[in-house]
């Protein structure tokens, strides 16, 4: 209905996409990260110039477009605490929308503005008595988004991986929230592939929880910690993208080709990856053979990576088109992977003389830390503006009916302009 229209969409949006750019590590759909540095540096001009250094090779969806609103209700605001209520939400979300592209915001900046927003909004939403009814401002007003398939009718510091890593578990936490609380109160269900459709909220959940593990796997890369560890890391993120591909995978493949694809590709890199590091724990375990055939298998992924990332690119489908085997992130693993079967080649050439398995080993990896799980997300509490009085000045009987006999056109929502940050090929995946 409509307000939890603009929950979804405007918070959603909010998780999904703080404006401060790519987290810098190929991981995200939509921008996330990017921390302000303090002093004269932290100019417009410094932080975009320090933003385009960052690497980003991901998936991403328009940031999702909305119809203004006034919050006047002519008439039915019949006192000056009610007209103060009207005229801070109109202020605070046309501010939060702005923060969605602006490139010297920071996540505190757009959770406060997020917050201070859906404060004022809690009194159209709930009863002020903390009980269970809804507001009888429920249905006062109706917002109108544009939905993520159907349209519209390089290098990080540790601070900076921390701050994606918690704002995709965030992004995680409020999908879910809105999927168990929320969205099941809708009167009318969700159409078929919108936005709040249970198979695109799931996905959505799933996707921040494999994006913020990917965050955890470069951490663990750079830290150099246990092959092992860093397999069992990259195996899970593997089955976070496949299980997030089959959630898509009954909708309209002329909608969903395009994410899909990106699903398939990250879940054959990551495979790669599993059975890279895979291969780094047999030869250590003397078994040589097997981690040959560990490392060829990662070849044949790799390849057929580099092969979805071509098709990505040629699908149409909504978002930007971008060359994910063009950057150094993902050109990194090839070369790890043929250094590494190499080395396993050499060895067992000269040491081991064993034979090479024919079939693949059998991933049966299972990480015992590093795993992402939502982060339990609450709204903020209802601003102390709403007040029993403030409530009785809205006076609903004195509301203009609506002509319900002349059909309304159809209001045109303008996509969201956002700026343009170019992705360089001299970056990688680093946390220092």
């Amino acid at each position: 209905m409509p307000v939890w229209k603009e929950v979804n969409s405007s918070v959603g949006a909010c998780a999904r996409s703080p404006p401060a750019a790519s987290n810098g590590t190929g991981h995200g759909r939509k921008r996330l990260g990017g921390k302000q540095e303090v002093g004269p540096q932290s100019s417009g001009a410094a932080l975009r110039k320090h933003l385009e250094k960052m690497t980003h090779w991901f998936h991403r969806n328009p940031l999702k477009a909305t119809a203004p609103v006034s919050f006047n209700y002519y008439g039915v605001v019949t006192g000056p605490s009610a007209s103060k209520i009207c005229n801070d939400l109109r202020s605070s979300r046309a501010r939060l929308l702005e923060l969605f592209t602006d490139l010297s915001c920071n996540p505190e900046m757009l959770k406060n503005a997020a917050d201070l927003y859906f404060s004022l909004l809690q009194g159209f939403i709930n009863s002020l008595d903390e009980s269970t009814q809804e507001s009888k401002l429920r249905y006062i007003q109706n917002f109108k988004w544009t939905d993520t398939l159907q349209g519209q009718v390089p290098s990080i510091t540790e601070d900076e991986a921390k701050e994606v890593h918690r704002s995709l578990k965030i992004a995680a936490g409020i999908f879910k929230h809105l999927k168990e609380s929320h969205i099941p109160k809708l009167i009318t269900p969700a159409e078929k592939g919108r936005d709040l459709e249970s198979r695109l909220i799931e996905a959505y959940v799933i996707q921040c929880q494999a994006e913020a593990q990917e965050v955890t796997i470069a951490r663990a890369i750079e830290l150099k910690h246990a092959p092992g560890l860093i397999a069992a890391l990259a195996y899970e993120t593997a089955n976070f993208y496949q299980k997030a591909d089959h959630t898509l995978s009954s909708l309209e493949p002329a909608y969903s080709a395009k994410w899909r694809k990106y699903l398939h590709l990250k879940m054959c890199f990551y495979t790669a990856y599993a059975y890279c590091y895979h291969g780094e724990t047999l030869l250590a375990s003397d078994k040589c053979g097997e981690a040959i055939r560990s490392l060829q298998e990662a070849e044949k992924l790799y390849a057929k990576a580099e092969a979805l990332c071509k098709e990505y690119g040629e699908t149409k489908g909504p978002g930007p088109t971008v060359k994910p085997s063009g950057h150094l992130f993902f050109r990194k693993l090839g070369n790890l992977v043929k250094n590494t079967l190499e080395k396993c080649q050499r060895e067992n050439g000269f040491i081991y003389f064993q034979k090479i398995p024919t079939e693949a080993p059998q991933l049966e990896l299972k990480a015992n830390y590093g795993l992402v799980e939502p982060i339990p997300f609450e709204f903020p509490p209802t601003s102390a503006q709403w007040t029993p009085e403030t409530l009785a000045a809205f006076d609903l009987t004195k509301r203009p009916k609506d002509d319900s006999t002349k059909p309304k056109p159809e209001e045109e929502v303008k996509p969201v302009k956002e700026p343009d940050i170019k992705p360089q090929k001299d970056t990688g995946c680093y946390i220092s």
